[in-house]
């Protein structure tokens, strides 16, 4: 009977592999299994009666309020423009230097990350804007469509990130969670500030390595990423007008965060009305748009809670069945300790990068793993860091990356998938370059939040 929950976890995993929608899945499987075993005496209907006060406690969340504000930030950036007069202001700043498209590809990708923060929105934005002027200007179509690729997972590490948000609320359960197993019951806390602080490095050594890797192969392989064909243009009121406020914005909200002049929360506020603004200065926003960004922000964020939803469902009932001890003893028992279990979760997380979202894996594995990690000592900011570093180099690596196929949907027929995968393995090897580094070197992710 101990082994149910991972019978449970076999089911709920197969059929997400089946293309059935994840949030009715991990509620439906859930219940089936509540209801058999309480038909068979080996579940107790009143851990049922916990669901209400999770629904409430979701419900409640004031870390949850910045998803859709952060999202509706992006979304706004994104449909009026703005993301395209950036692209257009830094190719033609950094156009005649070598592989300066390429590079102004990584800067706004980079400035799009800290405000999008979804990965799926940002490579078909810059495929769309980038691609077609990349290939016109004679780049080899790996290295165009590697650095698009690459650059868009940025949304997964730079903050403020969707998953960011995501994984700090449900690491922040998880710690107390594993204190309180420890007999400590004045546990500390971690929040969704440390976890952008703690991400911040990483994500900008990222961006350099980038940039680097683009300008190098520029002057190895000039034909590969020629210069631009146009003059580059002085910094005149126009390339002024559109690129600064936009840059404003992102260091007002992400400084705002580190600085603990506000919450998430309440800087995704600010984010939201500002990008509302900026639109309006520039005037792209009108009713069409406003419709257009509403829905888009709508549709996000419903499937967002929907799979939250479902994941306290599968929480619940995996737990009922004794799901965290077995998996807390599984740890304990392990050679090597905290160490392999670290491996085991990282390899897991990483091969499960290839089926299923971040947000399916955030409130599915994350819960599960957490507190049993948690419980070994090890620092809750640099584990949320590595497994957002671990999410992206999964969503980067053939033949599965989800960025793979959202770059493949956009791309002109003469890219071939086969250009697309021999130009991200060079970003993908930079990318486990920096995840290895911070698995030797944790204070690279626990500096800055410590300064807080």
């Amino acid at each position: 009977m101990e082994l149910i929950p991972l019978v449970m976890f076999v089911v709920v995993f197969a059929f997400l592999l089946s293309g059935y929608p994840v949030a009715l899945v991990l509620a439906g499987v859930s219940l089936l299994f509540a209801f058999g075993g309480i038909a068979f005496g080996v579940f107790l209907p009143g851990d049922l009666g916990f669901l209400p006060n999770r629904m409430f406690g979701t419900m409640t969340n004031e870390v949850l309020i910045a998803v859709p504000l952060f999202i509706l930030m992006g979304v706004t950036l994104e449909k009026t423009n703005i993301a395209r007069d950036l692209l257009q202001t830094m190719s033609r700043l950094v156009g005649n230097l070598p592989g300066g498209l390429g590079l102004a590809v990584v800067l706004v990708g980079m400035l799009m990350a800290a405000s999008t923060g979804i990965v799926g929105a940002t490579v078909v934005t810059l495929a769309l804007l980038a691609l077609p002027l990349m290939i016109q200007q004679g780049y080899n179509h790996g290295l165009a469509t590697g650095t698009i690729a690459a650059t868009g997972t940025l949304g997964q590490i730079i903050p403020p990130s969707i998953a960011l948000v995501l994984i700090g609320d449900v690491l922040t359960n998880a710690y107390q969670q594993a204190q309180l197993q420890q007999g400590i019951f004045s546990p500390k806390t971690v929040s969704v500030g440390d976890l952008f602080a703690g991400a911040l490095l990483p994500g900008l050594i990222l961006v350099l390595l980038y940039a680097g890797y683009v300008v190098l192969k520029s002057f190895i392989h000039p034909n590969q990423a020629p210069k631009s064909t146009t003059t580059s243009a002085p910094l005149n009121i126009r390339s002024f007008l559109s690129l600064v406020p936009p840059v404003l914005l992102i260091i007002a909200v992400l400084g705002s965060i580190l600085l603990g002049l506000a919450t998430p929360t309440e800087a995704s506020g600010v984010g939201a009305v500002g990008a509302l603004i900026l639109a309006l200065a520039y005037q792209t926003l009108n009713v069409k748009v406003l419709q257009e960004i509403a829905l888009s922000t709508l549709k996000t964020t419903s499937m967002v809670f929907f799979i939250l939803i479902g994941a306290s469902f599968f929480a619940l009932v995996f737990r009922g069945y004794g799901g965290d001890e077995l998996i807390t003893q599984f740890f304990n028992n392990l050679p090597g300790g905290a160490l392999t279990a670290m491996l085991i979760v990282m390899a897991t997380i990483f091969f499960l990068g290839f089926v299923l979202d971040f947000i399916e894996i955030t409130y599915v594995v994350i819960p599960i793993v957490g507190p049993a990690l948690l419980a070994t000592g090890i620092d809750p900011v640099w584990l949320g860091v590595m497994i957002a570093v671990n999410l992206q180099t999964s969503f980067l690596t053939p033949p599965f990356g989800f960025a793979l196929f959202y770059l493949r949907g956009v791309a002109p027929t003469s890219v071939q998938t086969v250009d697309i995968y021999r130009g991200v393995v060079p970003f993908v090897a930079l990318q486990l370059f920096v995840l290895i580094f911070l698995a030797f070197v944790p204070q690279l992710a626990t500096w800055l939040p410590s300064l807080r």
